[in-house]
């Protein structure tokens, strides 16, 4: 594998501002240890991101030890988005990152429809590229199953949330919480640390925070703040979307609907149907960069 001392070129990009770091290496050539994925997500030392999205073929990846097998129904040939976390720790699922990394595919010429399946470790995501450009894209993801576990509580600061445990491919636990403003979920303070139940959440979750739904039935809508595993307080989590979108329509007695969820970073619309999900929202390349040769060293 190439040297991480080497020159690196990315791309960086955004869903509605939860923002990625992406890396072409179709024959899984980079070594991406915890340590250098950390640094360049770091905001102050690298390039700064909520993640880093490696684009690789799936048999590579197996080749290369990255990935034991290739998760279910993903065929050899499929690019593959290899997540890692800001923190450098690895993540099954991102929705967000999804719709960025099949915007980068199309944009890149790197595939030539605008219908495809990305593989990830939760399994084969097909994707729909609704309309792209060099810098915007308009995607849509069948994000998979969605199942709903036990009922939790999150401790933030000194205030206690009740949520539902959600899997989205990733861990969640999603809090709807009544009678909760715009205004006072804003006021949350998660920098005073997130605190989760061990016994249901041994390896962490993200932590969805979010208004109780309003509007019609057929026109639901939401307000959410997420905290990422791995990450800290994000301004979207394409997953916790989902999560939160399933958690939304049991605090309404529903397990499918439509409905639109605003975070800090912008709008998405996921629609539930048959226990699976679907996301659609924005995606920005906004720039090309190239790590130099020498800013990343082992001692």
């Amino acid at each position: 594998m190439t040297t991480i001392s080497e020159a690196v070129t990315y791309v960086k990009g955004h869903g509605t501002q939860n923002d990625f770091v992406v890396l072409t290496d179709p024959a899984v050539d980079l070594d991406l240890t915890v340590d250098f994925v950390a640094a360049v997500c770091d905001r102050q030392r690298g390039v700064g991101a909520d993640g880093m999205l490696r684009v690789a073929r799936a048999v590579a990846l197996v080749r290369a030890g990255v990935i034991d097998e290739l998760p279910a129904d993903v065929e050899p040939d499929d690019w593959f988005m290899d997540y890692r976390n800001a923190d450098g720790s690895i993540a099954e699922m991102c929705g967000n990152g999804v719709r960025v990394f099949a915007h980068y595919l199309r944009a890149s010429g790197l595939v030539d429809s605008d219908e495809f399946t990305v593989g990830s470790r939760a399994g084969a995501r097909p994707v729909v590229v609704h309309s792209f450009d060099e810098l915007h894209a308009d995607v849509s993801v069948q994000m998979g199953p969605v199942t709903m576990g036990a009922d939790a509580t999150v401790r933030i600061g000194d205030d206690l949330y009740p949520g539902v445990a959600v899997d989205v491919g990733n861990p969640h636990l999603a809090c709807v919480v009544p009678d909760m403003s715009v205004d006072d979920l804003g006021a949350v303070d998660f920098s005073t640390g997130v605190l989760l139940p061990d016994d249901m959440f041994p390896h962490g979750a993200n932590v969805e925070l979010l208004t109780a739904p309003d509007g019609g039935a057929d026109h639901l809508h939401a307000t959410m703040r997420v905290f990422e595993r791995g990450v800290g307080e994000t301004r979207s989590c394409g997953t916790g979307l989902v999560a939160a979108a399933a958690a939304a329509l049991r605090s309404l007695d529903r397990d499918a609907g439509e409905m639109v969820i605003d975070v800090p970073g912008g709008r998405a619309s996921i629609t539930l149907a048959n226990g699976r999900a679907t996301l659609r929202g924005p995606s920005a390349l906004v720039a090309d960069g190239r790590l130099r040769a020498g800013w990343y060293r082992v001692d």
